[in-house]
């Protein structure tokens, strides 16, 4: 039961460009999921007023949150276009759309000025968003491996690293911002620059993708649609795909939390905090494209399986450390190894995943398998986190609940090394 071989394209494009073209987009999602929540408290007053300021902000995260729900539909209706039209096609319909929801937001006038049409069309703007997000790390993904099957590894833990300069750039923006802006120009209108950049970003991304060259369409072994096929005969791939996305997600989305876990739990000045995500996301960019390399050399499954087992040894002990010793070097060193973890292993597992799924689907079970396990153990992870350190009254709480995801990737890593014969 191996993975279906890739046939290579008649025409190889340069692999430089054709990594920045498929990076562009996954990078463009990150920095707008960043940004809006460095600056959710503008946003909810723009938007969301309220008496109470705490149901301001809620509004706005909630409209956050939201978004998730539309990129599971974003998986099925992108990833089969994918699959059956072509993985550019798909690439050029996400990131359109990943710019339209960046411009609503960009230029949409406050609730003083329209009413109740802002807040509406904010919610419009992050849906859109959602379900274009829902599409883009499967078809981008497909496409990369579909390019340099000899080097999936390399090529696609590209992805990772162009979160890490996402989390750069959205950094940068906001610490240009706050410094430069008094705090009533931020509220006013600056935050808005820090979308407008999304917004260059975009053509950009549009006219490299528009000069990539299409894969040649998959032959497909059934006339059902791809998504159809994957919830009838690829159920077993799908549930594997997402238990071995689970620990990337829940630690990536821990160091999210970090800086709120910081200040909230440990007594650490933000500084420290934004400090040590500074150096998460720097971890990102430079390991994950190692570790992608050295999965096409030594195998996923060896990489993949050392990093969870590692990250399952090293949980509680780390975060014993952080409550122990809530200081400076510390925090950043042991969220720096956690990071360095986190980063080899999602440097590893697109290209894992893009071997798990035939040809004809690949796409659709990129697409769904990842919209599935991010908001999941992602998106829940820090409120499941902050449940369990309040339900425990203790700071090493959020401990158990990596592990246990830690847990269920290693399992699920052995199931598809058994089962599917990948090394």
């Amino acid at each position: 039961m191996t993975s279906v071989a890739v046939t290579a394209p008649v025409r190889r494009p340069g692999m430089t460009k054709v990594i920045v073209a498929t990076s562009i987009g996954n990078a463009l999602e990150w920095y707008d999921i960043i940004i809006y929540g460095f600056f959710a408290l503008a946003i909810s007053k723009a938007f969301f007023p309220a008496q109470d300021v705490t149901v301001s902000l809620l509004l706005a995260l909630g409209t956050f949150a939201i978004s998730y729900l539309a990129r599971p539909f974003g998986a099925i209706v992108l990833g089969v276009y994918a699959d059956r039209h072509g993985r550019r096609a798909s690439m050029l319909v996400s990131l359109v759309l990943m710019v339209l929801g960046t411009s609503m937001i960009t230029f949409m006038p406050t609730y003083a000025t329209i009413g109740v049409a802002a807040p509406i069309g904010i919610l419009a703007a992050r849906l859109i968003q959602g379900f274009s997000a829902g599409g883009e790390f499967g078809s981008s993904t497909a496409y990369l491996v579909d390019q340099a099957p000899d080097r999936r590894g390399f090529v696609s833990s590209w992805q990772a690293s162009s979160q890490g300069v996402s989390a750069l750039l959205a950094s940068g923006f906001g610490v240009l911002i706050s410094t430069q802006f008094t705090p009533d120009q931020v509220q006013a209108f600056a935050w808005r620059f820090a979308f407008a950049f999304g917004i260059l970003i975009g053509p950009v991304g549009l006219y490299i993708r528009r000069n990539l060259a299409e894969t040649p369409l998959p032959a497909a072994a059934s006339h059902r649609s791809p998504a159809a096929l994957i919830l009838a005969e690829q159920k077993g791939r799908l549930a594997l795909a997402i238990g071995c996305v689970a620990v990337s997600t829940s630690v990536n989305y821990f160091l999210i939390y970090a800086p709120t876990f910081a200040v909230e739990h440990l007594g650490l000045p933000q500084a420290v905090s934004y400090g040590a995500a500074f150096i998460a996301a720097l971890a990102l960019i430079f390991v994950a494209p190692v570790s992608g390399e050295l999965s096409d050399r030594k195998g996923r499954v060896r990489i993949m399986a050392l990093c969870a087992t590692l990250l399952f040894v090293s949980l509680y002990p780390g975060f014993f450390i952080l409550t122990r010793y809530p200081s400076t070097a510390p925090i950043i060193g042991v969220f720096l190894w956690f990071a360095v973890l986190k980063s080899s292993y999602f440097g590893v597992y697109p290209a894992l995943l893009s071997e798990l799924f035939p040809t004809e689907t690949r796409a659709t079970g990129l697409a769904i398998s990842y919209n599935i396990a991010v908001p999941i153990f992602g998106g829940f992870g820090p409120l499941v986190m902050e449940w369990l350190t309040q339900k425990l009254a203790s700071p090493i709480a959020p401990s158990l609940w990596l592990t246990a995801v830690a847990i269920l990737s290693l399992v699920s890593i052995a199931i598809v090394r058994r089962l599917y014969n990948i090394r």
